[in-house]
C-alpha cells in the first residue's frame, strides 16, 4: 500500500488509524482495495494488535467494510450517495450561516490562509484536491462554533469519499470551487448570513449534480 510509513518508535493503533484514515479520505486507496493485517504489520513495523485496533475503528466509521477476502474500502451505493448529499446540502448551508454569525478573527485567518494556499496550487492531482477541499470545509464548519453540527458534517463527509475521482476533477470545477470558497469566506467575513447560506447551498448542489453524473458515466462504462 502507498503512503508514508510512520516512524517505528511512534507507531501505535492511533497513529496507524490516523494514517490509514487520511489515505482513504484522500483517495489513495480506491473502492475495493483490500486491507490485510499481515501486510500492514510489515508496513508499520508493529505486531498485528495495533493494526487490528486501527482497522476496527476504520470499520466502525464505515471507511472499511467486511468482504470475502477480509476488509476493503467500500464501493459507492448510488442511493446512499443521494441521501448523503441531500443531508450535506442542508447541514453545510446551516454551518455557513452560523459561521457568518459566530466566526472569530482566528477563524478568518485560518480560512484566508487556506484560500491563499489553494489558489497557489498548480494543477493539483485528485488526491491533493480532495485533501485541500476537506480541510477547507472542516475549517468553515469549525467557524460555526457548533460542535454537534461539526461532528455531523464530519461523519457525513467520510461516507462520500469512496470514489476513484473527486467532483473537483470534472472540467473546470476546481477553479469554480475555489471561486465559490472565496465568495463564502467573503460572506463569513462580512457576517452576511443569507449570502453565506446561499453560497454553501449552491456549492453543494453543484457537487451533488456532478457526483451523480460521474456515477451515471461509470454505470454506462460498466455495461
Amino acid at each position: 500500500m502507498s503512503g508514508e510509513n510512520a516512524s517505528p518508535e511512534r507507531v501505535d493503533g492511533e497513529t496507524i488509524f490516523a494514517v490509514l484514515r487520511r489515505e482513504i479520505l484522500t483517495g489513495v486507496h480506491p473502492p475495493g482495495a483490500a486491507f490485510r493485517e499481515v501486510s500492514l504489520s510489515e508496513r508499520f513495523g508493529v505486531s498485528r494488535t495495533p493494526v487490528r485496533e486501527a482497522l476496527g475503528r476504520l470499520q466502525h466509521e464505515r471507511l472499511l467494510e467486511r468482504a470475502t477476502r477480509g476488509l476493503q474500502v467500500p464501493h459507492l451505493d448510488p442511493q446512499e450517495v443521494i441521501q448523503i448529499y441531500d443531508l450535506r446540502i442542508m447541514l453545510e448551508e446551516e454551518a455557513a450561516g452560523q459561521a457568518a454569525q459566530n466566526r472569530r478573527s482566528a477563524d478568518l485567518m485560518r480560512l484566508e490562509a487556506l484560500m491563499e494556499r489553494d489558489r497557489a496550487l498548480v494543477d493539483p492531482d485528485n488526491q491533493a484536491q480532495i485533501s485541500t477541499n476537506l480541510e477547507f470545509h472542516a475549517a468553515f464548519w469549525a467557524a460555526a462554533h457548533n460542535r454537534v453540527l461539526e461532528d455531523l458534517l464530519g461523519r457525513l463527509s467520510t461516507h462520500s469519499v469512496h470514489a476513484p475521482h473527486s467532483t473537483l476533477s470534472v472540467g473546470h470545477r476546481w477553479d469554480d470551487a475555489l471561486d465559490e470558497h472565496g465568495a463564502l469566506v467573503d460572506a463569513i467575513r462580512n457576517r452576511d448570513v443569507q449570502a453565506a447560506r446561499d453560497i454553501a447551498r449552491r456549492h453543494m448542489e453543484t457537487a451533488r449534480t456532478l457526483r451523480l453524473q460521474l456515477l451515471r458515466d461509470a454505470a454506462v462504462s460498466a455495461v
